[in-house]
């Protein structure tokens, strides 16, 4: 893992600096919007052509980020290269530091994030709070978890699980063959983490620079609807206690892992006001995307500030409430958006659209921000704007 005496100096602000995405889709689509009023050059690779994030960016390749090849054209002439998912080896991100491009997050800091079990070990080892856990080889190893923790269990692909996918709830024993093959048990590894008795789902983004100086968004809460994220609250309604606490649970988990840029910690609060860390995103994150219109400085652009080591800026909300709603696909079909109009018509509700080609169930095509006196008047307004938009018109 890189330390604080190798980090590269920052990229020159007197000139365009060259920022690599690895990856193509909203999140490369937000940080490159983002990073076109500072003067950044955003060049992102991504397998299919047309991506969200190649509809904005100064330069798009088409290749696969899991071929050496590929990304070695790809890193030619950057200054800084930064991912928008967690799927790319960490091997790979090592290769590309050796030429002597900077990566951010680091191939060290990947390699204890992107494995969920390392995660958890890595957090677990600093102190953080986290639900028991242990690994599992077969399905005789998930009982024996079961015995000790008691039931329920959650079963998880230790790798490339997101939305709820990679995860299965095991009420009981009798649950854990169809666990163990549903997550492809034996052939992708898995490990089990006790079920947390949680009262609401918290986040946090943490922004942390090349110099280890670090920004912390609003403790918020997160919606959830089938493993899905369906709205954003900010702040979270729960005490002043409670958020300090949790944003500084969130502080440290981003430190543990030596993270660069905006990192989102997901986390379970208890009816006794109890903490755990659930997951850990190396990345720009969906319960960030209020900030673009609800923070002084938005995740995305301090995530920009970040990698290319310029100075972080404020995280403050700029109205008393903030809510995100996101947009979901419900049908197969078009990504086009109908109702535009009467969303566009909502007071201080802002929509984005992602610019995908199609829609499906449960596929996150956009997101409506909205900013009011209080949540009720934020979250009135967000969910108006958010069900006037519809997607998956088959014309």
């Amino acid at each position: 893992m890189s330390s604080a005496a190798s980090v590269p100096p920052a990229v020159s602000s007197g000139a365009n600096a060259r920022l690599g995405i690895i990856g193509g889709g909203q999140l490369a689509r937000m940080t490159a919007l983002a990073a076109a009023p500072l003067g950044v050059d955003v060049t992102v690779i991504e397998k299919a052509p047309l991506s969200p994030g190649a509809q904005v960016v100064h330069r798009a390749l088409t290749g696969d980020w899991s071929d050496p090849a590929a990304l070695a054209r790809f890193a030619q002439g950057l200054d800084v290269i930064t991912l928008e998912n967690e799927f790319i080896d960490a091997d790979l991100l090592r290769g590309l530091e050796e030429t002597g491009v900077p990566v951010f997050p680091t191939w060290g800091t990947m390699s204890l994030t992107q494995d969920k079990l390392i995660q958890k070990r890595t957090l677990a080892a600093a102190g953080l709070p986290v639900p028991e856990f242990r690994e599992v080889t077969a399905p005789a190893d998930v009982v024996a978890a079961g015995a000790e923790f008691g039931w329920p269990l959650v079963l998880k692909a230790r790798r490339n699980g997101y939305d709820g996918k990679g995860n299965f709830t095991l009420r009981s024993a009798a649950d854990v063959p169809a666990g163990w093959e549903k997550l492809g048990g034996g052939r992708v590894a898995l490990y089990v983490e006790a079920f947390w008795p949680f009262q609401s789902e918290l986040a946090a983004i943490v922004t942390r620079g090349r110099n280890g100086e670090s920004v912390i968004y609003p403790v918020v809460e997160t919606i959830q609807r089938d493993h899905i994220c369906h709205e954003v609250l900010a702040p979270a309604p729960v005490s002043p206690a409670v958020a300090a606490r949790a944003a500084d649970v969130a502080g440290r988990a981003v430190a543990a892992v030596r993270a660069v840029g905006s990192f989102g910690v997901e986390m379970f609060l208890s009816s006794d006001g109890r903490i755990a860390v659930n997951e850990l995103a190396p990345r720009v994150h969906n319960s960030g995307h209020y900030t673009i219109e609800g923070c002084v400085c938005s995740q995305f652009e301090n995530h920009v500030r970040a990698v290319l080591g310029w100075p972080l800026g404020r995280p403050d909300l700029v109205a008393p409430a903030v809510v995100m709603v996101n947009l979901l696909g419900t049908r197969p079909g078009t990504g086009r958006a109908e109702g535009l109009a009467a969303a566009l018509a909502v007071e201080d509700a802002h929509v984005h659209l992602y610019g995908k080609a199609t829609s499906a169930a449960g596929r996150k095509l956009g997101h409506v921000t909205a900013r009011g006196r209080d949540l009720a008047e934020a979250r009135e307004r967000a969910r108006r704007a958010a069900a006037a938009l519809s997607f998956g018109d088959s014309t």
